[in-house]
């Protein structure tokens, strides 16, 4: 057993071993795409102090809505998903709250707000978890979002993703509901502060004015850096989100 080289910034290495001393191992190289990834996660995990918020949103009347205009979106090539309402939903949240729109400058000491919206979104591919950009998100109806999910999804997977695909997200979307889980605390992907979790919705029974009865919830979660938001703001910021959600009247602008 030994160390696998200094630890960064003070960090006690990870001590390293010779596996095939207790049994068969396969040595497969990380892709590039990977490596990529890794370095910025834990670049964020050790520089960024992050905190994570849970709720649950009733989501019922949004899968109702979402089933109605299904047929109407496909008409217009849109391919309407939980995903577009949900970045819809997000863009709304970073306009109603501009400090989240924003990165921290090198000192750590002033808030770049920024005058676009682009919103990341996790994409599963054969490479892992890639995170391409909806430009202008804010700006975009929900046929749009919708549209432009498709389309990055799709480039994704085919592994024909662009650099100008990935870069200059404001905020990203995880959501992992379709690979299941109840709920998970995503790492915020610095410069950004912010990254919205999606986990799988579920029918359950609640309380409704003193009733029970069963409705679509969907848990989700809110992670940020604490250095620029504190927790009423996280609080107000993940309330927003759901109650747009739970009322998703506003969401639906098809053009």
């Amino acid at each position: 057993m030994g160390d696998s080289g200094s630890g960064s910034r003070g960090l006690p290495p990870v001590p390293s071993y010779d596996f095939s001393l207790f049994g068969p191992v396969e040595r497969r190289p990380l892709s590039n795409v990977r490596k990529v990834v890794a370095r910025r996660m834990f670049a964020s995990w050790v520089n960024l102090p992050q905190v994570t918020q849970f709720d649950q949103v009733d989501i019922t009347d949004l899968e109702a809505l979402r089933t109605r205009l299904k047929a109407q979106a496909e008409a217009q090539a849109a391919r309407l998903t939980l995903l577009a309402f949900i970045v819809k939903a997000a863009a709304l949240a970073l306009k109603a709250f501009p400090e989240f729109n924003a990165s921290l400058d090198e000192s750590c000491e002033t808030l770049i707000l920024k005058k676009y919206c682009h919103i990341a979104f996790a994409a599963d591919t054969p490479e892992g978890l890639l995170a391409p950009v909806i430009k202008d998100a804010g700006k975009k109806s929900l046929l749009d979002l919708a549209r432009d999910i498709q389309r990055l999804s799709e480039k994704a997977r085919a592994g024909k993703l662009a650099f100008s695909d990935v870069e200059g997200g404001c905020f990203s979307v995880s959501n992992l509901g379709a690979l299941g889980g109840t709920g998970f605390t995503p790492v915020v992907n610095a410069p950004e502060l912010a990254v919205l979790g999606v986990g799988r919705a579920a029918m359950t029974v609640v309380d409704r004015d003193g009733k029970h009865v069963s409705r679509l919830m969907l848990p989700v979660s809110l992670t940020y850096d604490h250095r620029a938001i504190d927790g009423a703001a996280g609080g107000r910021f993940l309330k927003f989100v759901c109650e747009a959600l739970a009322s998703p009247s506003g969401l639906a602008d098809l053009r």
